[in-house]
């Protein structure tokens, strides 16, 4: 089964202009491919003799640099512009937009030198990124800036700045072209999960839907003892700890149904999906689904609850910007009286390395309770390990006929919290002011995290490139 292809492509352009020294611009190119090679991030740049030293100024060049770009326009993620001088703003311009491309661009300038500001020394790219920049606003062109207005490319700086647009191209390039898996009806008991798939295909997210009952039939049809249910049964011994009173014929229920919905993801070329995952399957198969969503999930392919799809489209946001399993969370408890603390929760669908420790793999507590343990299998158990942690969310707001979200960056604590389960202890900035936003607008009891701090990328990429409307709890 496919992964998201987490190799970037960018397309390098270096500018200059003429009464400039346009020898600088054979530094540039030498300073950015050691850095995107170093990043493991691959380019396409024009062959230095093409032009005059391979940058970009006349008709001629722009003409050739659109030719190179058009040959390799489905390999290409998004544009840097690198300014080594004051660059020519129409080459600039005219090249992204005959290029017609439509992907992110990363505005870059270099550093004067004070000793080096003679006619032969100086730069100028302070001002010509103005100029540049001016163009794209009147083009209607969205692009990113670097930290700061001028930098060194072969510095820490613009190596991170790299880094981080590399992410933004990569989760609006996913984003833009995914395919949500939407497997049974919606949950009754909730109608927090209602989405709109219409305002989603607007912006290139497609939802395609099977109903639960075709794959309780196609898990139910597989031979216990095929090879690749013997295959599965391994990965799952090998995913966490299962208690000795768990019946085999249980974890060979799951394996089959983690086949089944693994086939069909395959056969209909899902980036992620959301699952019915009850009490229809429990009731009419006898296990559950957390673990099939778990082992997904951690194969960056995620997986939601509830057949929350708007859910599975916030965790595959997360997962193309950060590279790790993200998980979706219930808003579910309060800690204690601290201002600033809540509790994170799921039956058991959380990924082993968003857990961060070994899981236990049993059954489910609130269900089993009222529907029997036997046909509960399958909750991926435990409380997820300290450290940073990046929340995301986003709603189509069918009231107001756009896709709205909200981003921020909190920290995973090690607080103890006695609930079963999957536990996560939160610690959240101004948790009331983002609380009272998320009452206010109508948010759902569901949001995606994952871990580590990527909250810019995931703005970036959906704010400005997307226009969806997402409001940055920093």
């Amino acid at each position: 089964m496919k992964m998201f292809d987490r190799q970037v492509s960018l397309g390098l352009i270096i500018a200059s202009r003429e009464f400039f020294n346009g020898t600088l611009a054979l530094d540039a190119r030498r300073d950015v491919i050691a850095q995107l090679d170093k990043l493991g991030i691959g380019y396409h740049i024009l062959p230095v003799d093409a032009t005059n030293n391979g940058t970009v100024e006349t008709k001629e060049d722009v003409r050739k640099y659109v030719q190179l770009f058009d040959e390799h326009r489905h390999d290409i993620d998004g544009f840097v512009v690198l300014l080594p001088n004051f660059g020519d703003e129409i080459a600039v311009i005219e090249t992204i937009q005959r290029s017609k491309l439509n992907v992110p661009v990363l505005v870059q300038a270099s550093n004067d030198d004070l000793d080096k500001v003679d006619l032969r020394g100086r730069r100028d790219s302070f001002c010509g990124k103005l100029s540049v920049c001016n163009n794209l606003y009147q083009y209607g062109i969205d692009f990113t800036d670097t930290t700061t207005h001028t930098s060194d490319i072969a510095s820490d700086e613009f190596a991170a700045d790299l880094d981080r647009f590399a992410r933004v191209c990569r989760t609006v390039k996913g984003l833009k072209n995914a395919r949500i898996g939407s497997i049974g009806a919606r949950t009754g008991a909730f109608q927090t999960v209602r989405f709109s798939e219409k305002i989603l295909q607007a912006s290139g997210v497609t939802v395609v839907t099977v109903d639960l009952s075709e794959i309780l039939g196609a898990a139910q049809a597989i031979n216990s003892d095929a090879p690749e249910v013997k295959a599965q049964l391994d990965k799952i011994a090998s995913y966490g700890r299962i208690p000795a009173h768990i019946r085999q014929e249980n974890i060979v229920k799951q394996a089959k149904l983690s086949l089944a919905v693994n086939r069909w993801i395959e056969e209909n070329e899902c980036d992620a999906s959301a699952i019915q995952c009850w009490t229809s399957v429990q009731d009419n198969y006898g296990c559950a689904t957390c673990l099939s969503m778990s082992m997904l999930s951690e194969r960056l392919m995620p997986s939601a609850c509830e057949v929350d799809v708007a859910g599975a489209i916030s965790m595959y946001a997360l997962a193309l910007a950060s590279g790790a399993p993200p998980a979706l969370l219930d808003w579910n408890n309060n800690y204690g009286r601290e201002p600033n603390k809540c509790v994170g929760t799921h039956c058991g669908n959380f990924p082993k390395s968003f857990l961060g420790v070994e899981p236990e793999i049993s059954n489910l507590d609130v269900l089993g309770t009222t529907i029997g343990p036997e046909k509960c299998f399958g909750a991926v158990k435990g409380k997820v390990a300290p450290g940073p942690m990046t929340y995301f969310r986003i709603s189509t707001d069918d009231r107001l006929g756009k896709v709205k979200g909200y981003v921020g960056q909190g920290t995973f604590t090690a607080d103890p919290f006695a609930m079963d389960g999957g536990i996560a202890v939160i610690d959240l900035p101004r948790m009331r002011d983002l609380f009272t936003h998320l009452c206010r607008q109508g948010f759902e009891h569901h949001v995606a995290m994952v871990r580590g701090s990527h909250a810019d990328v995931v703005d970036e990429a959906v704010s400005r490139y997307l226009k969806w409307d997402v409001y940055h709890h920093a």
